[in-house]
């Protein structure tokens, strides 16, 4: 059986050069912070978008704006329509679940004089219909010269919660809007929107067409709804699944995720070859040490197992800090995009991705240090 060196030789041997340590515990932390954050980005979009959308909800578009409810313009006459001839529409209390939305990105003032550029949604009472994971906090549903405001809209726009609650004003172009209500849908990306009549931002975005119809199916089937289009011809419409819309969105913004990896990786990459330099030096300064152990009859392979602990505790130390300064200065952060905001997710595949990121850089780190300090023969080590 081969005989290891004790472990707290390996102990030991972290304290000896302490500017090392440092460095070392610095890299590594980098690392794992960079890896979470960016794991906790994507896995945020991801499922933020994914729950943004319901199986049962099919949205009618303008023929050719299937990937944008922005662009997309659909005539006043579609939603009475569509009610009237498509099958299997949900209904509570003779009232059916189908939905006119007019979305529109607008630049508005909240109080303080805060201005930003923020997501409105122009919406009947219908849409709580059809929106079933929204709602209301706080307030009313809100009627005309009224808004709602997203549970997370004080965020978004950079103002304190107390400036976006019931009887709040904001600004419109020349009008003045009276916060109604604070709805919340948790987990998607509604949370940061403000909502408004839709006859009110009809009239501000002088608009003669809405953006889409939302409809919301019990018992019909979604081939209904695009055989009504197909029959509509004149309508010029194109029907996708609500979670099909937010999955192609998601892939829209599939080139910001990859760009994320790619970041982090070049400054791990960074991390890890400053990290290398560091042991070469250190364990360059110990091959006659190490020599001595080998001609006192420990095995390179015990050596070199001696030199993978040292390297793997600096390594998880390092890990350590890093996990908690991501939880600490990540975790619950929103991140805004055009789509709307979603949260920084920290579950555990978070923290098991930053912690095996941490290992992995340990081993890798250690192994070609090891091998140039073992690799002389022992009598010219001793020499050196």
């Amino acid at each position: 059986m081969m005989k290891l060196l004790p472990f707290s030789y390996a102990v030991r041997n972290l304290y000896r050069d302490r500017t090392r340590l440092l460095q070392t515990l610095g890299g590594g932390a980098l690392v794992v912070f960079l890896v979470m954050g960016a794991y906790a980005l994507n896995d945020g979009m991801r499922e933020t978008l994914r729950a943004s959308g319901s199986p049962d909800n099919i949205i009618l578009l303008g023929a050719g704006s299937e990937e944008s409810m922005q662009r997309s313009e659909v005539s006043e006459q579609a939603a009475g329509i569509a009610e009237a001839g498509v099958a299997g529409v949900y209904a509570r209390l003779g009232t059916r679940a189908v939905s006119p939305e007019i979305i529109h990105m607008a630049q508005l003032r909240m109080p303080g004089g805060v201005e930003a550029r923020g997501l409105v949604r122009g919406v009947t009472p219908r849409a709580l219909l059809v929106h079933d994971d929204v709602a209301v906090l706080q307030g009313d549903v809100p009627g005309p010269g009224e808004v709602m405001v997203g549970r997370l809209a004080w965020k978004r726009f950079g103002v304190p919660p107390a400036d976006l609650v019931p009887g709040a004003r904001i600004g419109f172009d020349d009008a003045e809007l009276t916060v109604a209500g604070i709805f919340t849908a948790p987990g998607t990306v509604l949370e940061s929107e403000i909502w408004m009549d839709i006859n009110d931002l009809r009239t501000l975005a002088q608009r003669d067409t809405v953006s889409a119809v939302v409809l919301r199916l019990d018992g019909g089937e979604p081939e209904d709804v695009e055989l009504f289009t197909r029959q509509r011809l004149d309508l010029e419409l194109s029907a996708i699944g609500e979670k099909e819309y937010y999955d192609k969105l998601a892939s829209f913004y599939a080139p910001v995720r990859t760009m994320t990896w790619i970041t982090a990786a070049l400054i791990a990459a960074a991390a890890v070859f400053g990290g290398l330099n560091t042991l070469y030096a250190a364990f360059a300064a110990r091959v006659r040490e190490t020599a001595t152990l080998q001609a006192i009859g420990f095995r390179p392979a015990a050596v070199f197992f001696s030199f993978m602990q040292e390297s793997l505790m600096t390594s998880l130390l390092g890990a350590l800090i890093g996990a908690i300064a991501a939880v600490v200065l990540l975790a619950d952060r929103i991140v805004y995009l055009s789509a709307g905001t979603f949260r920084l997710s920290f579950g555990p595949e978070t923290l098991f991705a930053g912690m095996a990121a941490g290992i992995l850089l340990g081993v890798i780190g250690s192994i070609p240090p090891s091998i140039r300090c073992l690799k002389p023969s022992l009598p010219q080590a001793l020499r050196d």
